[in-house]
């Protein structure tokens, strides 16, 4: 009875919440369109820890959620915080990591604020499906798609040249500052990892007057603006292909330290590409990325993640003059509305025990 008493008392007023737009003209019907979510496949009222009467834990992110009548949202600001309140939370938005799992053995739900759930999944929990993990796959998707092609465009253009020598005020219109520079209209993209971030910045791609070619796992469906998709086992042939070639791969088993010499060796056999990479650092093989740009088989590369990361203040990748590095911030300056929508959705579907959106596969990695 305690569990239907929560839910009479909050759901008209979430459901209600569900339906209000974040602006005029936007709304969680919308978002779910637009970003091509899907629910996964098991209610939540069939997990067997399942009790929304308990608390809610809720990482603080900038963005506000409602007080609800009868439910108990509790703010956490660190992971310290959550691990003092995890022994009854029911669900924790916002942190994820085997200790907190071990301190929290009624908790049927996790969501995460980030795409990438490999420092997640290791929980024997989220395998054995006694807790549901949500991620924020296609939330920060536009942003960091725009991360990746401002480091195309700021390589192609030969930009960190100019920034890195602007102090001596020398209007310097001669090589070598403008040798290689070059146009993305006409080159040959390959996106590695078609999902919610790559397929957006292979739309961008294709708006620059690039032909997109791009590899998944899962099929070789993808959008029009595509040329083409190949399977996973693609790559080395693809990657022939390609004057530029954007990592967007999760990392799973299956992917750790797949790009590695044979990957640069095929890549350059027949072109001096550029490197891009958004998805996770361990996906590539370091010394073979820095030893392709060293030797000039790559023509520069932006790493907007590494491995190691952080990245030793020593490493050679800090000194290669045609190698753009920002420190795992692609994702930063994502619309905060596009997250409290869902995340106020998925607490919808938590009350009302429905199957949850953007749902990770524990067994895939993502």
């Amino acid at each position: 009875m305690q569990v239907s008493r929560a839910i009479v008392a909050v759901g008209a007023a979430v459901l209600l919440l569900a339906a209000t737009p974040i602006s005029a003209d936007y709304t969680i019907d919308q978002l779910v369109d637009d970003a091509g979510l899907r629910e996964g496949t098991t209610a939540m009222r069939d997990v067997r820890s399942w009790d929304p009467s308990r608390a809610v834990l809720v990482r603080d992110i900038g963005f506000e959620l409602p007080a609800f009548d009868g439910f108990n949202i509790v703010a956490v600001s660190s992971l310290e915080e959550a691990l003092s309140q995890a022994g009854s939370a029911g669900a924790i938005i916002g942190f994820c990591n085997d200790e907190l799992l071990a301190a929290a053995p009624h908790a049927s739900w996790v969501q995460i604020y980030s795409a990438g759930a490999d420092r997640c999944v290791t929980s024997g929990k989220f395998m054995s499906g006694d807790v549901v993990l949500t991620n924020m796959q296609k939330m920060s998707s536009p942003v960091i798609a725009e991360h990746a092609i401002a480091m195309m465009f700021a390589l192609l253009r030969k930009l960190p040249a100019y920034m890195e020598d602007r102090g001596s005020g020398e209007w310097n219109r001669s090589e070598p500052y403008t040798r290689g520079m070059t146009t993305a209209h006409g080159k040959t993209m390959l996106v590695l990892g078609l999902g919610g971030i790559g397929t957006e910045i292979a739309w961008r791609g294709s708006a620059l007057g690039m032909r997109v070619i791009a590899t998944r796992n899962s099929s070789r469906e993808g959008p029009d603006f595509v040329d083409y998709v190949g399977l996973s086992d693609e790559i080395l042939t693809l990657a022939q292909e390609a004057d530029v070639i954007v990592n967007a791969l999760p990392l799973t088993d299956k992917t750790r330290g797949l790009l590695g010499k044979e990957f640069f060796a095929a890549a350059a056999q027949t072109r001096t590409p550029y490197f891009i990479n958004v998805g996770r650092g361990a996906t590539v093989d370091t010394d073979a990325l820095l030893a392709a740009l060293q030797d000039g088989r790559f023509a520069g590369a932006g790493l907007d993640v590494t491995d190691p990361e952080p990245l030793p203040p020593e490493h050679g990748l800090w000194q290669a003059d045609n190698v753009i590095i920002t420190p795992h911030v692609s994702g930063r300056g994502s619309d905060l509305n596009r997250y409290r929508l869902l995340v106020l959705e998925n607490i919808r579907r938590y009350l009302a025990g429905d199957a949850l959106l953007n749902v990770v596969d524990a067994g895939r990695g993502y």
